[in-house]
């Protein structure tokens, strides 16, 4: 004989389950804070202007 299950509990874990599959696919792809997109810019400008002071 089978497993006695609620259908209801399945449902909501079944959902559960599926939001947080959806939050981490996020966090992959916007992770990055504020601060972190700010001091890549930062850092990525510097090095054009450094690239392009060393140009004859």
């Amino acid at each position: 004989m089978g497993e006695i299950v609620s259908l209801k509990q399945q449902r909501k874990r079944r959902e559960r389950d599926a939001r947080e599959e959806k939050a981490a696919e996020n966090r992959v792809r916007f992770g990055r804070s504020k601060e972190d997109r700010k001091l890549a810019d930062t850092l990525r400008d510097k090095a054009a202007k450094d690239l392009d002071g060393h140009k004859r």
